[in-house]
């Protein structure tokens, strides 16, 4: 068994905080730049062009791509065999959390309670998904989720008899009311089946995914490619001005599922969809 100390996860997580509000995924850039060479809209042209600038200025100059820097959510990945020394997990995920914010002058956006509504001034406690895989290793993804975006998502738990008609249309349904409140060209994570938590889960993993990269399945694909089309089509534009970049990805994750129910849930990322990750190896106890 290989173990890890709580300062490595602290310094990995703190790190993670600010690359990720400072750097935007060069996925996502490169999806700006090919929407600029198809967008006809000349106002929705200066608007790609504003966003590549204002990313290029966040990496240049070490500050936020967004003044919104997002409530902290991780995907950890743990292997089983790797031991966490020197405290726990989670307290040293938020404590790196609560470094990087305010090194990284990141603001805080997280309320103790959500209805007193008092702020944590630290953006603590960060949102923490749980993997435990085989090997020793540790994985760590910080996504920082804006709720600009956050609150343009949707859940429906459709009847099986909607098929899967009802539920590309409740996707487009959703990104038609969100209209130009989550900041576009977004990116639409889309889960399916297992349960109303699960199917939430896999919407927001989906946002995880490299802007371009379609389902392996190819089945799954297709229909990616078609929601992609069919909410391009909407109108909405960069920004909500109008054009055809409403959203440079649509990300399908599906799931088994009960004979009864077929899930649907819709997290969307705004045009600052961000996320760093870091593998750490364990070493062998001493």
């Amino acid at each position: 068994m290989k173990e890890i100390t709580v300062e490595e996860i602290i310094s990995a997580v703190e790190n993670l905080c600010i690359e990720a509000n400072y750097n935007l995924g060069s996925d996502i850039m490169a999806g700006f730049q090919q929407a600029l060479k198809e967008e006809p809209s000349p106002l929705g042209q200066e608007v790609l062009e504003r966003l590549i600038e204002n990313a290029e200025i966040a990496e240049e100059e070490r500050v936020p791509m967004c003044q919104d820097t997002g409530m902290a959510v991780l995907f950890v990945s743990i292997g089983q065999d790797l031991h966490v020394v020197g405290g726990g997990l989670t307290e040293a995920i938020n404590e790196g959390v609560r470094r990087g914010y305010d090194k990284g002058y990141l603001r805080k956006s997280v309320v103790k309670d959500p209805f007193d509504r008092v702020n944590t001034g630290d953006n603590t406690p960060a949102v923490i998904h749980y993997d435990i895989v085989p090997g020793e290793e540790l994985r760590l993804i910080v996504a920082p989720k804006g709720f600009g975006s956050e609150n343009m998502g949707g859940l429906k738990m459709c009847k099986p008899s909607e098929g899967l008609e009802g539920a590309m249309q409740f996707v487009v349904d959703t990104v038609d009311r969100a209209g130009g409140n989550p900041c576009p060209p977004i990116i639409v994570g889309v889960g399916v089946g297992g349960t109303m938590e699960k199917a939430t889960f896999l919407a927001k993993k989906g946002l995880l995914r490299e802007v371009g990269k379609r389902n392996s399945e190819e089945r799954l694909a297709k229909i990616e490619e078609e929601l992609l089309d069919r909410i391009n089509r909407l109108g909405i534009g960069p920004q909500g001005f109008g054009g055809v970049t409403t959203a440079l990805a649509v990300n399908l994750e599906v799931y088994p599922t009960h004979i009864a129910g077929m899930p649907v849930a819709v997290n969307i990322g705004c045009h600052a969809t961000r996320h760093k990750e870091i593998v750490l190896q364990g070493r062998n106890a001493q």
